[in-house]
């Protein structure tokens, strides 16, 4: 009887993985996707030297839909999926594309002038224009010695220590 087995030690869950993707596709109930069915849009931010930009994918929406905000470094896009098509719901097998309402929130790293944003919608992907603020250039702080006044007191003292 062999006390050592050669093989990777991982074997055993891909024959699980497997058995649960035969069991899984052999019931007929639509499942919607863990890892792929995201309520929100996947996004890229660029810094582009002057601005930034943030590029998302909003397939669905219209740009009546979205509500873009912009608050203290913080950009908030909030919308709506509608379901395309005149297919019933009973009839899906599969679901990746997820619809209703959805919320996105994400940090800016620098400043930005809220003034000069801009964005625009084309076949479902988002571009939006954040300028940055002019930097000021760095104030030089001048250091002048502090005054102490010693008397003839604390002199005495401090020799005397």
């Amino acid at each position: 009887m062999p006390v050592f087995r050669w093989g990777s030690a991982f074997d055993a869950f891909r024959d699980l993985e497997r058995e649960v993707d035969r069991w899984v596709r052999s019931m007929d109930i639509a499942f919607e996707n863990p890892r792929i069915g995201r309520p929100y849009p996947m996004l890229n931010l660029y810094d582009l030297g002057s601005e930034y930009l943030i590029t998302a994918e909003l397939s669905g929406c219209t740009a009546s839909e979205l509500d873009l905000t912009v608050a203290n470094g913080v950009v908030t896009m909030r919308g709506v999926r509608t379901p395309a098509g005149d297919v019933p719901e009973d009839r899906f097998r599969r679901r990746e594309r997820p619809v209703g309402n959805w919320e996105r929130s994400i940090s800016v790293p620098e400043r930005i002038n809220d003034d000069d944003v801009r964005a625009e919608l084309n076949d479902g992907l988002l571009k939006l224009y954040l300028p940055k603020t002019p930097s000021a250039a760095p104030k030089q702080i001048p250091v002048t010695k502090g005054r102490t006044e010693i008397t003839n007191e604390n002199a005495a003292e401090g020799e005397s220590r």
